[in-house]
């Protein structure tokens, strides 16, 4: 029996999904993979805090509360930002043109052989690193 696809989902696929822009069809269909145990769907503790302050930022603590007890309702599995996260995510950044809270994506796809999940294009320094799927722009 094949295993299990793994998504890592990044801040720009949840913003998509969140405010429904474009990709949020994607992210629904993963999502709904997940909640049917047909896929695994991972962020890392570091990008959701990246999520939740931009959300913050631009629409308020409460909506940022709503979107924090949404995530934690769907199906997504939060990962923690340990030890070995943190040094491969230092290896990444000091090596590719990645913000900080993107290298700990890539650092978790790698730990888990999964799929980055996202539509923004300063993951294509690592496609040689890690398997992008991209969500429509």
């Amino acid at each position: 029996m094949a295993e299990k696809t793994v998504y890592v989902l990044d801040t720009f696929a949840l913003l998509a999904y969140f405010q429904d822009e474009p990709g949020t069809e994607r992210v629904m269909e993963v999502l709904q993979s997940a909640q049917k145990e047909k896929c695994r769907v991972c962020l890392c503790m570091i990008n959701l805090g990246e999520m939740l302050y931009i959300v913050e930022r631009r629409r308020g603590l409460t909506e940022a509360q709503s979107v924090l007890a949404a995530i934690q309702q769907a199906p997504i599995e939060i990962l923690p930002a340990d030890e070995q996260t943190v040094l491969a995510a230092a290896h990444i950044k000091a090596n590719y043109a990645v913000s900080y809270a993107d290298v700990f994506t890539v650092a978790c796809a790698q730990q888990l052989d999964g799929v980055i999940l996202t539509g923004d294009k300063e993951f294509e320094s690592v496609q040689g690193v890690v398997t992008v799927e991209w969500l429509e722009a």
